[in-house]
């Protein structure tokens, strides 16, 4: 491969003869990105090269007119701009936006561009398309070298990533470049070595020392793949046990970390930890190579799609080296602070650091692996797993880390696993019952990781409840009207009838609960029959009274 890299896969000319240079599709979707545009298919991958941006409207009965165009459908939104998707793949467009105003849309439109074979990228109704235009533009008129390697994903620095390493190996970490330069470290308040120090206060390894492990073969073993390199103490030269992993991007080194031993062994988890924290500072190092401000999370914001059922399953397996026949699993992980007083940056900064521990984990669990943050919970997408023990793995993976963060993120984290999905299409279901565990899992907060043989219980009747919420005919208003004369007399029937439901009308256990002497509930349930009508001595009765006073209950916590 030429200077140019991944960059130019052949070169067109415009007619003066000056080079018409394209731009991959996943650079252009890293300079554009979110907020602007989602992804909802590239059939052909994310290599597909754009060399130009165009304009259409719905008037125009061509597409773009050339190979390679970045089409902006202005004019059409929706389901009525599909003809127009299929005239820009039949002129060779490389991708084509189109504004969607619902996922309705968003998937007829997505199967339109898979059939025509041909990138779509989904416009949020709110962006201007001078803005996108613009964005495009820049990106496609400034296209410069790069790696060819995964870009976009960075979850924190490498500072916080050392940082992270540090507490899963129990060791000293410092992260370098190709040039022994020590681009970031752990804080350590550990016995550090002579070499430990001498390359941090000089930003790189003392020469004599280098040219040593040069001799050793060292740098030729980290460079050649992803084994762990050990390196025996040597108190003759000051410098304790080690070990290193090479950094790489495809066959390219671009790093080393090292792990010095302290005052305690390294843990037995230490080559796992490093091979994972390798691949993640591999994105890093690529992102800091090929972006001058933090952009889009590209590789997360394909997860987020396929979360979501937005973009096709192909184009995502495509891009992250997964089958998308075989069996895949959501595991979705939220913190549970244990301290009420904690305040916002405390919590972020816990939660930063529990994102790159699971990070790290995943990447070293499965190279496909994907890992994203929407709102307060983080999901991993657990792709390519054996079919008969899909679930087993990831819970395999999920004590390992809930563990971990446990140890050394100090804080208490709460897991849903979702069910096994027979393929990469279908995760979106796994993600959907790895939220609703969770959800269920805020009753018990002691509970760590669930399945849904779990909590089927808790799920089957917040399902219910959601039901009964979005249909207001399902809605009982006898109980409404308890709660009304609650309200107006001062009185607790609504809340007493639900706990002596809820003890399956054992009144002592009931009125313990309550504080309250058993004549007192009696009297209470007794009149709350009065004032509903309802009859509580009628099991069908009573089951839906319970589900109408759960649901008030749930609806008062909101």
């Amino acid at each position: 491969m030429d200077k140019w890299g991944p960059w130019l896969h052949e070169v067109e000319v415009d007619a003066v003869g000056v080079a018409v240079v394209g731009v991959p599709l996943r650079q252009l979707l890293i300079a554009v990105g979110e907020p602007l545009v989602d992804v909802l298919a590239a059939p052909r991958g994310f290599e597909v090269e754009v060399r130009d941006v165009v304009i259409v409207d719905p008037e125009e009965e061509s597409g773009s007119g050339r190979s390679g165009d970045f089409v902006l459908v202005i004019g059409a939104r929706g389901r009525a701009a599909a003809r127009l998707v299929r005239a820009a793949a039949r002129d060779g467009a490389a991708a084509v936006a189109v504004k969607v105003d619902s996922e309705t849309d968003a998937r007829a439109l997505r199967d339109t561009a898979i059939d025509c074979r041909i990138a779509l990228l989904g416009v949020r109704p709110e962006v201007r398309w001078e803005r996108l235009e613009s964005f495009a533009r820049s990106a496609v008129d400034n296209a410069r070298l790069t790696t060819d390697a995964d870009l976009g994903e960075a979850l924190g620095d490498l500072f916080s990533l050392a940082q992270t390493v540090a507490a899963m190996t129990d060791g000293i970490v410092a992260i370098e470049d190709t040039a022994s330069r020590v681009l970031a470290y752990s804080r350590s308040d550990d016995e550090v070595d002579e070499l430990r120090r001498l390359s941090i206060l000089g930003r790189q390894g003392p020469e004599p020392y280098l040219a040593m492990l040069r001799e050793w073969g060292v740098y030729q073993r980290l460079r050649a793949g992803e084994d762990v390199v050990r390196l025996d103490e040597r108190p003759d030269l000051g410098i304790r046990r080690r070990m290193a992993v090479g950094i790489h991007a495809g066959n390219q080194p671009l790093g080393t970390i090292w792990v010095q031993e302290g005052k305690r062994p390294l843990s037995e988890h230490s080559e796992r930890a490093l091979l994972g924290a390798a691949r993640v500072a591999a994105l890093q190092l690529i992102r800091q190579r090929t972006e001058a401000t933090a952009g889009p999370r590209f590789r997360e914001n394909l997860l987020t799609g396929l979360l979501d059922g937005l973009i096709d399953a192909q184009s995502v397996s495509d891009n992250i080296g997964a089958d998308p026949a075989k069996p895949a699993v959501v595991v979705v992980f939220t913190l549970r602070p244990s301290d009420a007083s904690a305040d916002r940056s405390e919590l972020e900064l816990q939660r930063s650091e529990m994102t790159s521990l699971i990070s790290v984990h995943a990447s070293a669990y499965r190279r496909s692996a994907l890992v994203t943050t929407i709102g307060s919970r983080v999901y991993v997408l657990l792709p390519d797993l054996p079919e008969r023990s899909a679930v087993a793995s990831a819970l395999s993976l999920t004590r390992e880390i809930v563990a971990a963060a446990r140890q050394h993120v100090r804080a208490r984290v709460q897991v849903g696993v979702g069910s096994a999905v027979r393929t990469l299409d279908e995760v979106a279901e796994s993600r959907t019952e790895a939220d609703r565990i969770l959800d269920a899992m805020t009753h018990d907060l002691h509970a760590e990781i669930a399945t849904i043989s779990d909590v089927r219980a808790q799920v089957v009747i917040s399902e219910i409840l959601t039901v009964l919420q979005g249909n207001e005919r399902f809605r009982d208003s006898r109980l409404a009207g308890l709660h009304e004369h609650d309200a107006e007399h001062g009185t607790d029937l609504a809340r007493s009838l639900l706990a002596y439901l809820e003890a399956f009308g054992d009144v002592r256990a009931a009125s313990e609960g309550l504080h309250v002497h058993p004549n007192t509930l009696r009297y209470r349930v007794r009149r709350a029959g009065e004032i509903t009508g309802v009859d509580f001595a009628n099991p069908t009765e009573r089951l839906s009274a319970h589900l109408q006073l759960l649901l008030a209950r749930r609806t008062a916590r909101r």
